[in-house]
């Protein structure tokens, strides 16, 4: 009979330590020598304690390399949740408002009153063109500023002093309201709520169509990326036959890549330079993008089928179109309206800030806000928008619950 084989001697705690104290001492040596700083100390500290890892306690290799990973990954993206704490009033303001001082009412003030004449004063002089019956561009006659004078006094004169106050007051109130800036009170005028819904509207049209032309050609491509189908399309099993399924897979799935690999963005810049401004070029980005990402997702669904499905409908002598027909697409059909469902949630998202570059869409109306320190009216964009993927979300969920 066969010596029983002796029991495994458990590993000193000893060499559990070394990782730990390699990390404390390393990256106190390098922070005190003053030449290095402490973000980079604690991540050679890391690399070199992962590395020794490996040899005494492989359990902490992955943690410790990791540790280095997220140091450098934090250094690297100025990760600082300090900068948060000192700038929380600046926040507040931005969003909420701030509440100006005396001396910035007294300005408003003076800046209101001074609006107020000069758009009495535009008022007078469109009145003396008028009766002259001269445009802007034309010649002037000598006592034209007379005239206007005197016109402006006489509209100044017929206004009382309680509609002259609220003129001055309306002006004001505008003039403090894009000094105290902020997001709320969001903008409620209908008019405005019309243009942002409208906009809105024309997003959810290139999300429909970007998903929709990205869905129609990422299913049948996905086949060509998929081993499995290229299996069932394929059944030789010569060298030439097993290079080709392997290359035609290759070949595809660097495609889907490439596709995906820049963000819609970067393509809607792309197709703007190319097509010109317009929905259309925004429909393009996310259908190149969404093509990419689909068809991995769909080949990577048609790569983990079930194989007796296949084999049966294989048995009854079925050509290779029927049994990716009734084998192989039925198996993948609720990841594939489940995950097409989900990119067009995304898309919309992404549609609302392609405008920013042309593309069409809400994103303009975002950028031309922004811009102009109307904080409310994006407020109330992004209210919509919000409403919109809700909206979205419930029903595609509703969908994937019936039809899936």
């Amino acid at each position: 009979m066969a010596e029983s084989s002796s029991p495994k001697q458990p590993t000193p705690v000893w060499k559990f330590a070394i990782p730990f104290a390699i990390l404390l001492v390393l990256s106190i040596v390098l922070s005190a020598a003053g030449s290095v700083e402490i973000g980079l100390a604690m991540i050679i500290a890391a690399t070199v304690a992962g590395v020794v890892s490996v040899f005494s306690s492989p359990k902490f290799a992955a943690p410790m390399l990791l540790l280095a990973v997220l140091t450098w990954s934090a250094q690297k993206s100025d990760l600082s949740p300090i900068t948060l704490i000192q700038n929380r009033d600046r926040a507040g303001e931005y969003l909420f408002g701030r509440s100006l001082t005396e001396a910035e009412h007294e300005q408003v003030n003076r800046q209101a009153e001074r609006t107020t004449r000069l758009s009495l004063r535009a008022d007078a002089q469109k009145q003396v063109l008028d009766e002259l019956g001269l445009d802007r561009t034309a010649e002037k006659p000598e006592n034209f500023d007379q005239l206007i004078e005197a016109r402006y006094e006489l509209l100044r004169s017929a206004l009382t002093e309680e509609e002259w106050d609220k003129r001055v007051s309306r002006s004001a109130a505008r003039a403090e309201h894009e000094r105290r800036g902020g997001f709320f009170p969001i903008e409620t005028g209908r008019e405005s709520v019309k243009l942002y819904i409208d906009a809105t509207l024309e997003t959810i049209a290139i999300a429909i169509w970007g998903t929709l032309i990205a869905f129609v050609a990422a299913l049948p491509v996905s086949l060509l990326a998929s081993q499995r189908s290229l299996g069932i399309m394929s059944t030789g099993t010569s060298l030439l036959h097993r290079i080709g399924r392997w290359l035609g897979s290759f070949l595809t799935r660097r495609g889907f890549d490439s596709c995906r690999g820049f963000n819609e963005f970067v393509l809607a810049l792309i197709f703007v330079a190319v097509i010109g401004l317009g929905p259309f070029a925004g429909v393009l980005a996310l259908a190149v993008h969404t093509f990419g990402v689909l068809g991995k997702v769909f080949a990577d669904a048609i790569d983990t089928i079930r194989q007796g499905e296949v084999e049966g409908v294989l048995a009854s002598g079925a050509p290779s179109a029927h049994v990716i027909s009734y084998a192989v697409l039925p198996q993948v059909f609720p990841i594939v309206i489940s995950q097409t469902l989900l990119r067009f949630e995304s898309n919309v998202r992404s549609a609302s800030v392609l405008g920013l570059v042309g593309a069409g869409g809400v994103g303009f109306l975002i950028d031309a806000k922004l811009k102009s320190y109307q904080f409310q009216e994006v407020a109330t964009i992004m209210l919509i928008i919000i409403i919109l993927v809700s909206m979205i979300d419930f029903g595609c969920s509703w969908i994937v619950r019936r039809f899936v």
